[in-house]
């Protein structure tokens, strides 16, 4: 995770709070130790069961500690006694590739551990427990001052941060990250268990449980069963150990109970997890600067990367194999910048932006003290922004193009040091080197590389970026295209992937075996990598000296928000740390005579089969178990199979796989998507449209036993079927 000063797409600092004339009952990421402050009643009211302290309390047990952070991005829930966590299939989708290969394909035909000792182990793979949160606020800004520069300010954060962290880990097992709230105005620190034995357990086949693929990303009506299934082990004592034969299922402190008594629209719903970043308080030249900047960057170089990749994955199983966890993160957020991009505009959120800055400069200009400390702000931001642009779009080609487009470049970057390395004859660098090869970067990088993939790709990255930049952000490695390729980039790239040792596995192990640093300095691939980053320290001085003034600006502005603000209900923007959202089960209705149920169901899969596409096709046997109708307990009146479902809760990405709960906090569902309406979100909040997509808690159980033969794991499960006599 590591520290977090600074906000996504390094535009901004991290900021606050939604600020509003109102916050909705369902809108908001709210802060656990806040829970009797701001929402005990607005959740009362919207029908909650529970108490706040059966959510989250600090030094008992808790819905809380059934929550995860899976892996280093998605929630998880644990679901058995037995340490069996949900999440999505989306979440899992990395450590699914991992294990398949062509002959045991678990992206195809889905996987199932008949037993415990069948269960996969997935190293790298984690499970985070929050233990709790500790307000640290004037410890941290204790140790800072009005009169330091931005530089100086964020180094002693840092360092205060460090020593609060060391701190609350001395002689424990736990884990301690400092977060920043509310711009900065504020700081909990989170205390965290952290386990590393994690196992593969269940998982659908893609045609379940990514049906509908890029096609029906950030869509609705939604027909997924995007689940998988994993399982935390731990040492004897029950406490986070390295993998081990003998390591037994976790004994978890809670679990949650499951509910098969279903949902109806205007039912109260919760949910639990861990959103990663929102910007709620940009102001209206942020928005338009990520409108015009990064989301158009990302959604031109990406949608020709993508392209690309499908052409190779579609001709290839093995290249399909290889590729498909690379291509959903990539056309993920891909998808999301057009969609973003689309809802900004058509909400207006930039004009609704500068009549909440107008508004806030009125107020500045109310009083002489307010003026003196806040009547700087926004002039700040505008100037930062202003000076950002420029170096910032030449960043996201470098980053979008030469970095995420070309991956042979990515693998050189780890080379970097070795020529000064040989140079000193640093014999443990050596090793470290050869152990790095033969290890990490191939888990990570080779196993899943095909260099004629990659090959076509670096041809259309590189005519690219020099169609689109300036030609004195061109790295030196194109007078070299110019010079001895005569301006031909296909040329230049057949004989780099002819002769660098970067673009195949096996002579970058010979080479590292008997390194040159002459062989290194002549290499196609390593001049590349080297020429990109020298170019890029220009431009990343002039992004940085610009985003201070950013900073500074938004900290003030930020303050002086929660000023006029005083006592009303406020919540922090995401920042990967655990938050509760709650709302109702809701359908929308998004244009005129178009009318979305709230959840849709199996019908809905079969109607949606193509054969033709591979995202919409059915495997025969969901087919099958659908001609039979014989859901059992699975099912809602009428023999009906529910699939999805909607609800008004406010998430966003790091969310996926969180539980979806009802008023008693049980677990009905999991939540994976937002609908295109929603894709504003991270910005501005849409009541009337916005909302989560889940899946349905019946569906997961029905594909896990029926499909899948999980009968086991099911048996593992606390199920009640009886709805709650209020």
């Amino acid at each position: 995770m590591g520290k977090r000063f600074f906000r996504k797409g390094c535009l901004t600092v991290l900021v606050a709070l939604m600020l509003g004339t109102a916050v909705r009952a369902d809108e908001g990421m709210w802060l656990l130790p806040l829970l009797y402050k701001y929402n005990a009643q607005t959740m009362e009211a919207l029908g909650l069961k529970i108490l706040p302290d059966q959510i989250y309390h600090p030094d008992g047990v808790s819905l809380k500690d059934a929550v995860v952070i899976f892996g280093n991005g998605c929630t998880g829930e644990v679901i058995s006694t037995q340490g069996l966590v949900l999440t999505n299939h989306h979440c899992g989708y990395n450590a699914i590739q991992q294990h398949s290969t062509v002959e045991h394909d678990y992206l195809k035909d889905g996987f199932m551990a008949k037993t415990l000792q069948d269960e996969i182990p997935t190293p790298g793979l984690t499970c985070t427990f929050l233990v709790k949160l500790v307000d640290v606020t004037e410890k941290m800004l204790d140790s800072v001052y009005p009169e330091m520069s931005e530089s100086e300010r964020r180094t002693t954060l840092v360092n205060t941060a460090n020593y609060l962290e060391e701190e609350a880990t001395k002689g424990t097992h736990y884990k301690a990250q400092v977060n920043s709230y509310y711009g900065g105005n504020k700081y909990y620190l989170s205390l965290y268990e952290v386990f590393t034995d994690i196992r593969m357990v269940a998982a659908p086949p893609s045609s379940i449980g990514k049906f509908g693929a890029d096609t029906d990303n950030w869509m609705y009506p939604r027909h997924t069963g995007d689940f998988s299934l994993f399982r935390i082990y731990a040492g004897p004592d029950n406490k986070p150990a390295d993998y081990s034969p003998d390591n037994k299922p976790y004994v978890p402190k809670r679990t949650f109970t499951i509910s098969l008594a279903g949902y109806k629209e205007g039912d109260f719903a919760m949910i639990l997890g861990n959103p990663g970043s929102t910007d709620r308080f940009m102001t209206s030249w942020e928005v338009q600067s990520t409108m015009d900047v990064e989301n158009t960057d990302r959604a031109l170089i990406r949608g020709i990367k993508q392209d690309v990749w499908m052409r190779h994955m579609e001709a290839d199983p093995a290249v399909r194999i290889k590729y498909s966890a690379k291509y959903a993160q990539s056309a993920n957020y891909w998808k999301n910048a057009i969609g973003q991009n689309e809802a900004l505009a058509r909400l207006g959120v930039v004009a609704a932006k500068q009549a909440e800055e107008a508004k806030f400069s009125e107020w500045v200009a109310g009083d002489a003290k307010r003026e003196e400390k806040y009547g700087k702000a926004l002039s700040m931001v505008r100037s930062g922004v202003a000076k950002l642009n420029a170096p910032q779009h030449v960043l996201n080609y470098y980053a979008e193009a030469l970095f995420r487009g070309m991956e042979f470049n990515r693998f050189a970057g780890a080379f970097q040091e070795m020529p000064e390395a040989l140079k000193e004859n640093d014999l443990e660098y050596k090793t470290r080197i050869q152990d790095y090869v033969a290890g990490n970067l191939y888990e990570k990088g080779y196993k899943d590389y095909d260099p004629a993939t990659d090959r076509e790709a670096t041809v259309a990255m590189l005519r690219l970026f020099k169609e689109k930049m300036p030609a004195e952000a061109l790295p030196s490695f194109y007078e070299t295209i110019d010079k001895k390729f005569k301006g031909d980039i296909q040329k230049y790239v057949d004989k780099l992937f002819e002769t660098s040792i970067f673009t195949d596995y096996n002579r970058l192990k010979s080479f590292v075996m008997k390194p040159s640093a002459k062989k290194l300095g002549e290499d196609m691939g390593f001049q590349l990598s080297t020429s990109v980053r020298e170019k890029m320290a220009k431009y990343s001085d002039e992004m940085h000296a610009a985003l201070e003034e950013v900073q500074a600006g938004n900290r003030l502005y930020i303050a002086g928000r929660l000023e006029m603000l005083g006592d009303k209900p406020s919540y922090p923007d995401a920042n990967f740390t655990m938050r509760l959202t709650y709302g109702t089960v809701k359908g929308y209705s998004p244009r005129d005579a178009v009318d979305y149920r709230y959840y849709t169901t199996l019908k809905g899969v079969m109607e949606k089969e193509n054969p033709e596409s591979w995202e919409f096709q059915v495997p025969e046997k969901l087919k099958k178990l659908y001609e039979m109708k014989d859901y059992d307990r699975y099912a809602m009146p009428g023999k009906v199979m529910p699939v999805d479902f909607l609800t008004t809760n406010d998430i966003t990405g790091g969310n996926s796989g969180s539980p979806v709960l009802n008023a008693y906090g049980e677990l009905i569902g999991c939540a994976f998507d937002g609908n295109w309406e929603s894709l504003s979100g991270d910005i501005a909040f849409e009541p009337n449209l916005q909302r989560c997509i889940n899946v349905d808690i019946r569906y997961i159980l029905f594909i896990l036993e029926r499909y899948l033969g999980g009968h086991r794991l099911v048996g593992e499960m606390y199920l009640v079927s009886e709805a709650h006599e209020d």
